[in-house]
């Protein structure tokens, strides 16, 4: 099997498990946190809907800088309504990409991501790609607690949840 299809085949199982968290945040607590260090709640569900729209970056540019010394990467925080919405829109995108792409180019072709300017990591593009699908996981993770705590259903991730007994 070819990488690229593997990598999609993650993306439609990431996407059905990141769609079941997200159908459940609760409108009217958006700037709610669980601690004042933490993200807020609608800043945390807005992340984890766009994140498969990094598969996107990863695969069509060279490098990324969360800091540019020019400015830039305004974050827009979406309204419960369009969470669902953006993380199709972000799938999307991230499916494109991939099938747009070689496995020889994930395979050869370094990705860096660079604070002001500065190198602060760099690995092979299918590297940085199964580290994007970890992350992912993390921060839903930290959104199913947001959603516990808040006493809201958690939606079944990679097994039946206390709220939602299917298998996703």
């Amino acid at each position: 099997m070819k990488l690229t299809q593997m990598l999609l085949d993650q993306l439609d199982r990431e996407a059905i498990r990141t769609r079941n968290v997200l159908e459940n945040v609760p409108t009217g607590n958006d700037d709610w946190k669980p601690h004042q260090k933490s993200m807020s709640l609608m800043r945390l569900a807005g992340l984890v809907a766009t994140m498969p729209s990094w598969l996107a970056l990863i695969v069509n540019r060279d490098e990324i800088d969360l800091n540019p010394p020019e400015g830039g990467n305004q974050y827009q925080q979406p309204a419960v309504d369009e969470l669902v919405q953006r993380l199709d829109k972000a799938v999307s995108e991230g499916r494109s990409a991939l099938s747009g792409t070689t496995d020889d180019k994930l395979l050869s072709t370094s990705w860096k991501i660079l604070v002001g300017g500065k190198v602060v990591n760099e690995a092979p593009r299918h590297v940085v790609i199964a580290d994007t699908f970890a992350h992912l996981a993390h921060h839903r993770g930290q959104l199913t607690v947001y959603l516990r705590m808040l006493d809201r259903k958690v939606g079944a991730t990679y097994g039946p949840s206390a709220d939602d007994q299917r298998f996703a």
